[in-house]
């Protein structure tokens, strides 16, 4: 096999994405850092008991794992920046109040999320810790829809969950952990044949409850109506669809479209209280995920309210139309010091000056110029290239 080829699922960025993915991030994380967030840069490569969350099976399998030589302990390649985050506000920032962090790294997957994805994603996000309220839901649900915007990608649906509705209805009738897990996963998988054999054991206010979540999505209004009325009036079911009903009616305005899934229990075992996503027509897959996780901080032991969002560039470049590269001008190779001069000059001023090593205008359409450098009487002017 040619020693050139890549493994599947991986790429390379050449210079027309990698510089409009760099761009990207740049504007990403100006924003944040507007908006009050401190940017966080975790290591690559991590303890594997770091890295792998407690009961995310999905996690386990997403990790490349290795050996230390150092110490003989498994370590593993990051597949998600967010557990970092939350160990760093864990124990290297320790702080009291509410911190605000953001994060872009690449991650590594074992296998790719869909057919068209790549397996090194370059993960972009922001997590705000220290605040269980409503208040932080919004803030990071908004930031998200702002970078969407900021970066160029229209026309995005949201989707909002609540993961507080299965877990009150799983509490509420004392569900073994194995029962919930088959639950859960039939939930999941939309298997309503599955979930009327799970639930005929159960009474009747839980089968009916249970049965009813796949059917509770669509537009938000609807779902939210048809919730109360169908799903038992437990307090934390009615606290959550009261904190959908406000995050839905402040984020329309800012969305093409918005819905509620109620069976939605993506990262269940991770996510303790409302799940968004945001999706758009040219993706199969999610384009941002993100939701509160106040539980996330235990396997650091030092649990905080947080919620977060992330993103993957490389995913939303493809989203993107093209764009043009701006031309730059071309400049002979001489050992002048006016010329020199010059060609400071205009980098300076934010223009892309190339020289021309080879000299052979033949070649200088390789080299994205519309411009060249020419001497005339004595002075350096920058004039159209001639073909």
């Amino acid at each position: 096999m040619p020693n050139w080829l890549l493994p599947e699922y991986i790429q390379d960025m050449l210079p027309d994405e990698a510089w409009r993915v760099e761009q990207m991030r740049a504007q990403f994380l100006d924003l944040l850092r507007k908006s009050g967030y401190q940017l966080v840069a975790p290591p690559l490569l991590e303890y594997a008991e770091s890295l792998l969350l407690d009961g995310s099976d999905d996690m386990d399998l997403r990790t490349f794992k290795l050996v230390d030589q150092l110490s003989g302990r498994t370590l593993a390649l990051r597949a998600d920046i967010t557990p970092q985050v939350a160990r760093i506000d864990a124990h290297l920032l320790n702080r009291q109040g509410v911190a605000r962090l953001c994060y872009a790294g690449s991650v590594l997957h074992t296998q790719p999320a869909g057919v068209t994805r790549t397996r090194e994603l370059l993960q972009i996000g922001a997590e705000l810790y220290g605040h269980g309220g409503l208040e932080s839901d919004l803030e990071i649900q908004q930031l998200m829809l702002q970078s969407l915007a900021l970066l160029g990608v229209k026309n995005v649906h949201l989707d909002l969950g609540h993961v507080g509705v299965f877990r009150a209805l799983v509490s509420h009738a004392g569900l073994d952990k194995e029962l919930e897990n088959e639950l859960f996963a039939a939930l999941q998988g939309k298997d309503s044949a599955t979930l009327q054999a799970l639930t005929q054991p159960l009474d009747a206010v839980l089968r009916d409850a249970l049965l009813a979540l796949p059917t509770l999505y669509g537009d938000c209004a609807g779902v939210l109506a048809r919730a109360r009325k169908l799903l038992p009036d437990y307090p934390e079911i009615g606290a959550a669809l009261d904190a959908l009903q406000t995050v839905s009616d402040a984020l329309q305005p800012l969305v093409s479209s918005a819905g509620i899934d109620l069976a939605d229990l993506r990262g269940y075992h991770y996510h303790s209280g409302m799940v968004f996503a945001a999706y758009h027509a040219g993706s199969h897959d999610a384009i941002a995920l993100g939701g509160r996780y106040d539980d996330l901080g235990k396997s650091f032991g030092r649990a905080r309210p947080a919620t977060g969002f992330s993103m993957d560039l490389r995913q939303l470049y493809r989203l993107l139309p093209e764009q043009a590269v701006k031309p730059g001008i071309c400049a002979p190779h001489l050992d002048d010091a006016v010329l020199r001069d010059k060609i400071a000059q205009l980098r300076a001023a934010g223009e892309a000056v190339v020289v021309d090593l080879l000299g052979d205008a033949a070649l200088r359409g390789e080299l994205q110029c519309d411009r060249e450098l020419v001497l005339r009487d004595g002075v350096w002017v920058v004039a159209e290239l001639k073909k």
